[in-house]
């Protein structure tokens, strides 16, 4: 890991005592916080990089869906507590769409 350096940033004093409030009742310092925020902001970044990346490979190979998939997909996610199966496969790349409404 590299060597720690000092940023600084405008932020609304309002956030910086929430800030102090959860770090406090974490036993840590506000430093820690915003460290722990900053990497999971970096990750998230990486993490939707990665899907534009995968559907835009999966576009180039052809794999795509039209647009009454999608509206059956939506349709069955409403009916649902969740995804379908089908439709958490399609965004991993995992298998075929099999939709049914």
């Amino acid at each position: 890991m590299a060597a720690p350096r000092t940023i600084s940033f405008r932020i609304d004093s309002e956030k910086v005592a929430e800030l102090d409030r959860i770090a406090k009742s974490m036993d840590r310092d506000r430093s820690y916080l915003l460290n722990e925020a900053v990497e999971i902001y970096l990750s998230e970044q990486k993490r939707f990089a990665a899907m534009i990346e995968e559907g835009l490979q999966a576009s180039r190979r052809g794999e795509l869906i039209d647009d009454d998939a999608v509206g059956a997909m939506i349709d069955a996610w409403s009916l649902k507590s969740g995804p379908p199966e089908s439709a958490i496969q399609i965004a991993t790349g995992q298998g075929s769409l099999k939709v049914t409404a």
